[in-house]
């Protein structure tokens, strides 16, 4: 199997309500922290690890998205004209050259595990990316897909990104099953009882998988709500020994949520000095 990765997918077709009525419209993946939107951040995350195809999983209300990816000359043209070509610049470079967008419409919401699964298709058998915009990281370096993609690169097992979270809130995450002496990732269980909580390793929206993780979701049993999630395919991969972790290596926010996203604003006005 080839360990170069060049495709990411974007799951982007959630509905947002904990931001309505400004999600009635507009995408949450375009709520923005300070001038650039969420959905910027991942991508620009994906690219600077090498990843030059950009897979977004979207839904009926999401076509903005599309647009902002896409050129703006008219937009363009009025900047030049009253001579701002700086803003003109940063609106025609959003996506580097060689970078491609391929937008897929899940006509129902089905979960996580179907909208990654709508991605088959178009990434066929090679190992893939899956970033979930809601997780707005503040990192050094090159960001936490890159640290994943060296780990993959590696092993060739699927990627976790992980970190520790003490308390009730565990509750609210992926939680990872460890062979403690040997840290190595046994299953996952999403969102256990805190008392029933295996670790206190969560596993937050950055990952990097193995193609075979598309036989397992095609073949996973509906939730009682309906919908296919990804952590029991995950758990069913790392049940054979095929999933790996990395500790995340920056500042994390829970932007699906109104006080984590005000507590991303803040944080990055302060690195910004803005008053």
């Amino acid at each position: 199997m080839n360990r170069k990765i060049k495709k990411a997918v974007f799951p982007v077709a959630g509905f947002g309500t904990r931001f309505l009525p400004a999600t009635k419209a507009m995408p949450k993946e375009l709520l923005p922290i300070i001038d650039k939107p969420l959905i910027q951040y991942a991508v620009e995350e994906a690219i600077t690890a090498g990843i030059d195809t950009l897979i977004f999983i979207t839904g009926r209300n999401k076509r903005a998205i599309e647009d902002h990816f896409d050129a703006n000359y008219e937009l363009e043209s009025a900047l030049r004209a009253k001579n701002k070509h700086k803003q003109a610049e940063m609106v025609r470079n959003i996506l580097p050259k060689g970078v491609e967008c391929i937008f897929i419409r899940q006509a129902e919401a089905l979960g996580l595990g179907h909208a990654v699964l709508c991605a088959r298709r178009v990434v066929g058998k090679e190992p893939f990316a899956v970033l979930l915009a809601d997780d707005f990281i503040c990192y050094e370096s090159d960001g936490v897909i890159s640290h994943l993609l060296n780990a993959f690169e590696g092993s060739g097992k699927s990627q976790l990104s992980t970190m520790v979270i003490n308390g009730p809130e565990i509750s609210q995450y992926g939680v990872l099953e460890m062979d403690k002496p040997l840290e190595k990732v046994t299953g996952i269980i999403e969102k256990p009882k805190y008392n029933d909580a295996p670790s206190n390793l969560a596993s937050i929206g950055r990952y990097i998988f193995t193609p075979d993780i598309f036989d397992i979701l095609e073949n996973q049993k509906p939730e009682t709500n309906g919908e296919i999630q990804l952590t029991g395919a995950i758990n069913k991969q790392a049940k054979l020994g095929r999933v790996e972790k990395v500790m995340l290596n920056g500042t994390r926010f829970d932007c699906g949520s109104v006080s984590g996203y005000l507590s991303a604003i803040k944080y990055s006005a302060d690195k910004l000095d803005l008053k």
